[in-house]
């Protein structure tokens, strides 16, 4: 199956559009005269318009338990600094607990060194109330900063819901985080407490964290109190462990509890999460539990469709915010479906035999996941019927024409598949998915709804059909209210106000579709201008990639202040490939005639590893600013990318860099 840009894949039928959330919100706004948009285009346009009417709309419609008056929605509509629904208190973990059902677990933990677990809405509610109530014994209050160093188990969920129902603020790292990335974001929140394991599996492998959290110990001197997590290792080494403070995590469920739930003001901090650190130190945003509310209600019930009873799986570590947001699925009444570890163990169809076995209705994942499953060749429809599946979402790069081919071929094909484009610092899509529209290859459906998401020209101007920088022009309630230890607000101001005063400029190049699809083009920071043409990063992967040969690619453009354009395409290659002068000048056709000729590297280089980030995200930019000269421990934090000796390469690469 070919597919070409723009064409049509899949469409929801006319039932399945009656049957969304939605659909059910539109009927909703008619029946009470507030908007009688007729299609998605124009509700997105209502949204942005009435942007107090719209999230007053969010906030009815969702029922919202709260003290105090919702009347005044927006007493500031600036940016940085709106100020959403100021007379109002309420807390997120009681939003969650609406939703508790005995006839559907709350929470299916897959992890590689255990077996299936399945946790009822009960044993949460009841796990929950005993460790808050012993939260509360040991001095921890709201405002208080609580920190783990967990992988993506049930007891994570547990924790973060505590400290929620208290109004203590969260924060996350995964455990194979290094030491010097976990202080740099820990030290500057100064926790209180620490939810730690000893251990962590994968790939088949366990891997022992007892030091490293020692080494995190003596860098956080303020931690008063260690919860022990017992990991794979503990279980055959009871060795007594030598961190202070340390509380076991069954002596803190020993006690049941009746769970309370603290109302705070809208605007206090739920959690705090952090850019990737890969140059300087983490940006740490927080989150407030009335923006984190309903921004996840209406991503999670109107963009993605999620509805009661759902199984909803996103696969990622507890360093990144799609976990965030998966948990935030609780609050539709949906069944959180973890997966900890490597997602291909045993084998590389593992978590295509757990996603049917275990009727996951919406599963999202990296596109780099259904890359590899292309790649490897693997036929998930074979054998399975994935009988409930019905959407698929990617995000964290686009996803390529030939991956959408192979998915509606391979996994299903009558599946939403959403390709979906958001982040840390508002928690949520920009641009995403809606459930009455199409599918459209290489197009992202949509602009989320209250996200008023234009591309803007070099002059400042919104366009339409061209590529220009992601601007948001109004407030969202998702915004970060701040940066820690960032009280004047310069950081916050220099790193989305600074080109178009007033207007978030997020740093990614994207175009809009007078229909309102989007296509996004990579990082603006990163983008290509070669001969006074712009081009973003990810229109080269998407040709580079569709190749079989290769397997990963990273583009910089070296052409830096009046010095000559010098462009390298570095590419990883399947088992068994080289890169032979045929090969390189395959790849080089293929940019040149499905992108651009203007846009043909200057040179092809093979290299095992593309650099990344923890997260998955290629590292154009400290790649480029080493390669100009950059000091290496400047650009790129070892502790911050999964793959740090990935950048030796480069280090030796530069020598070969033509100078100006």
């Amino acid at each position: 199956m070919v597919v070409e840009q723009g064409q049509q894949l899949w469409a929801p039928t006319q039932q399945k559009i009656d049957s969304s959330g939605l659909a059910h919100y539109m009927q909703w706004l008619r029946s009470r005269g507030v908007c009688d948009a007729a299609d998605y285009q124009s509700l997105w346009q209502w949204s942005v318009t009435d942007l107090e009417g719209f999230w007053r709309s969010i906030w009815d419609y969702f029922e919202i338990q709260a003290d105090g008056d919702p009347a005044q929605v927006l007493a500031s509509r600036r940016m940085p600094g709106a100020q959403w629904f100021p007379d109002t208190r309420l807390n997120y973990a009681e939003h969650v607990f609406r939703q508790a059902s005995a006839q559907r677990p709350a929470i299916i933990a897959r992890c590689e060194s255990a077996a299936v677990q399945s946790v009822s809405w009960a044993q949460l509610q009841r796990d929950v109330g005993a460790l808050a109530a012993k939260l509360r014994r040991l001095g921890v209050v709201a405002g208080d900063t609580v920190v783990a160093y967990l992988p993506n188990v049930p007891q994570t969920v547990t924790a973060f819901l505590a400290c929620a129902s208290i109004g203590a603020i969260w924060s996350s790292c995964a455990p194979e985080m290094g030491v010097s990335v976990v202080l740099d974001r820990f030290q500057q929140i100064q926790p209180k407490l620490i939810f730690a394991t000893d251990s962590y599996t994968y790939a088949g492998k366990h891997f022992d964290r007892r030091a490293v959290l020692q080494q995190v110990l003596d860098g956080l001197p303020e931690i008063e109190h260690v919860v022990h997590v017992p990991g794979p290792l503990f279980a055959t080494d009871e060795t007594e462990l030598s961190w202070r403070n340390t509380l076991d995590w069954a002596q803190m469920l020993a006690e049941p509890a009746a769970l309370q739930f603290e109302r705070l003001p809208f605007s206090h901090p739920l959690w705090v999460v952090y850019s990737s650190g890969t140059t300087g130190l983490p940006k740490a945003m927080v989150h407030s539990h009335g923006g984190i509310v309903l921004t996840h209600l209406k991503t999670n019930r109107l963009q993605h469709d999620v509805q009661p009873g759902d199984r909803f799986m996103f696969l990622g570590s507890t360093g990144w915010i799609v976990w965030n947001l998966m948990i935030g699925s609780l609050l539709a009444g949906a069944t959180v479906v973890l997966s900890d570890g490597n997602p291909t163990a045993p084998d590389d169809a593992a978590l295509w035999d757990f996603i049917d076995q275990y009727e996951v209705s919406l599963f999202g994942c990296g596109a780099a996941f259904l890359n590899k499953s292309m790649k490897d060749g693997i036929r998930p429809s074979q054998g399975r019927c994935f009988e409930k599946l019905r959407a698929i979402n990617s995000t964290g790069s686009p996803l390529p024409l030939e991956a959408y081919a192979w998915v509606y071929e391979n996994v299903k094909n009558d599946l939403w598949l959403a390709s979906i484009s958001g982040g840390t610092d508002i928690a949520s899509g920009f641009v995403a998915c809606a459930p009455i529209l199409p599918v459209n290859a290489g197009e992202i459906q949509c602009r989320e709804l209250g996200v008023a998401a234009y591309a803007f020209n070099e002059q400042g101007q919104s366009v339409v059909d061209e590529v220009g920088e992601l601007v948001i022009t109004e407030p969202m309630p998702s915004m970060p209210v701040h940066f820690w230890n960032d009280a004047e607000g310069a950081r916050y101001y220099d790193s989305y106000f600074d080109v178009f005063p007033g207007l978030w400029r997020h740093g990614d190049w994207i175009e809009f579709s007078e229909r309102g699809s989007a296509v996004i083009y990579g990082r603006s920071d990163s983008t290509i201008n070669r001969f006074g043409i712009r081009m973003g990063t990810a229109e080269i992967y998407r040709v580079v990639e569709e190749l079989d040969a290769v397997t990963d690619s990273l583009v910089v453009d070296l052409e830096y202040l009046g010095r000559p354009s010098f462009m390298p395409l570095f590419v990883t290659l399947a088992q068994g490939e080289q890169l032979t002068q045929e090969l390189s000048g395959r790849i080089k056709n293929a940019i040149k005639t499905r992108a651009s000729a203007r846009h043909v590297p200057n040179v092809v280089v093979q290299v095992a590893e593309i650099p990344r980030t923890l997260t998955g995200k290629k590292m154009e930019v400290p790649v480029r600013k080493l390669l100009l000269g950059a000091d290496a421990a400047e650009v790129a934090s070892p502790d911050a990318m999964a793959n740090p000796s990935s950048i030796d390469f480069f280090i030796q690469f530069r020598e070969q860099v033509p100078q100006a």
